[in-house]
């Protein structure tokens, strides 16, 4: 079994940008590595580069107009560009493409795929995808809230079709509601999804109930100790009870006290504490398979220090 935590990227996750000052951006990545580097992790880390996704592994999650109409936005904005004209093109008020978006948007989804093979190959015992862009708003046919492709949801549908896995696990820790990934899994009881999110917040989304569902909205403002009773509570007797073989994060890091993004209080410590529980969970019942992916989290020092709390519990230093 491979020791190490793998941690996925690719340098096409920092090309994607959305335009000047918009909160999604490729510094979010750097500030990461930069973290890495100056403590010294990224030696306790078994670093991978991506590869693309195929467009059969996206069609696990997604709608074959779905995925048809982001890349034709893509060769379209390069047609224009070349005519003169704008840089980007908006898919929602708040989301846009360039022209390296496509290619971003592949390989992000391709390091949730690699990351799970690594894994259940026991290359690697768990693994982190330092990916943008952000998936957990994507629904199974639109692209909205800086998300495009549901990397999430396309690794846990894939984990289920390649290696025919009973049940997998997806929980997601960012400040606002995966609706995406609710809509792509609800009904499939072979996937429990957990999460807790500031509600009401955005999406204004109607938070569906359903036997695979544990949703868990809490108020703005809301502290660690609050989020771990509710964790404890709620979640763990739920995990324990689907017994996952596989474990899949949706590693959003906004609800930090720092993060203007939200408004919880989230800090380093409970994303200490919170993945020490998801992996006992995943030690348990999935022989430690774990693969996380980062979702939001802007505010660059807080989510730098997030995830470093974060892997030093996935890589046990």
């Amino acid at each position: 079994m491979g020791q190490a935590t793998g941690y996925f990227t690719h340098p096409d996750c920092w090309r994607h940008e959305m335009g000047a000052g918009h909160p999604e951006c490729p510094e979010r990545l750097d500030a990461i590595q930069d973290r890495l580097l100056i403590t010294g992790l990224d030696a306790a880390l078994d670093q991978r580069e991506a590869t693309p996704a195929s467009l059969a592994d996206l069609e696990l999650a997604h709608g074959r107009m779905h995925l048809a109409s982001l890349r034709g936005l893509s060769d379209g904005l390069r047609d224009e560009i070349t005519a003169g004209g704008p840089q980007h093109a908006q898919v929602d008020p708040d989301t846009s493409i360039n022209i390296h978006s496509w290619d971003a948007i592949l390989v992000a989804a391709g390091a949730a795929i690699d990351a799970t093979d690594a894994v259940m190959a026991g290359e690697v015992a768990n693994a982190f995808c330092a990916v943008r862009p952000p998936g957990h708003h994507a629904t199974r046919n639109q692209a909205m809230g800086f998300c495009f492709v549901n990397n999430v949801a396309v690794a846990a549908k894939y984990a289920l079709a390649r290696y025919g896995l009973k049940r997998v696990a997806i929980i997601d820790f960012d400040v606002h509601h995966g609706n995406g990934t609710e809509d792509i899994v609800q009904g499939d009881e072979r996937i429990l999804m957990c999460s807790f999110y500031q509600h009401p917040f955005y999406p204004a989304w109607n938070h569906a109930q359903g036997p695979n569902l544990v949703n868990l909205p809490v108020p703005a403002y809301t502290k660690g100790m609050a989020v771990r009773e509710l964790v404890e509570s709620i979640w763990m007797p739920r995990l324990e009870q689907h017994q996952p073989e596989m474990v899949f994060i949706s590693a959003g890091f906004d609800a930090h006290r720092e993060d203007d993004m939200g408004q919880m209080a989230l800090v380093e410590e409970d994303y200490t504490w919170l993945t020490q529980r998801i992996k006992h969970i995943a030690v348990k019942h999935a022989q430690g398979r774990i693969v996380s992916c980062l979702e939001g989290g802007y505010a660059l020092s807080a989510l730098a220090r997030s995830v470093e709390a974060h892997l030093r519990v996935l890589a046990d230093v």
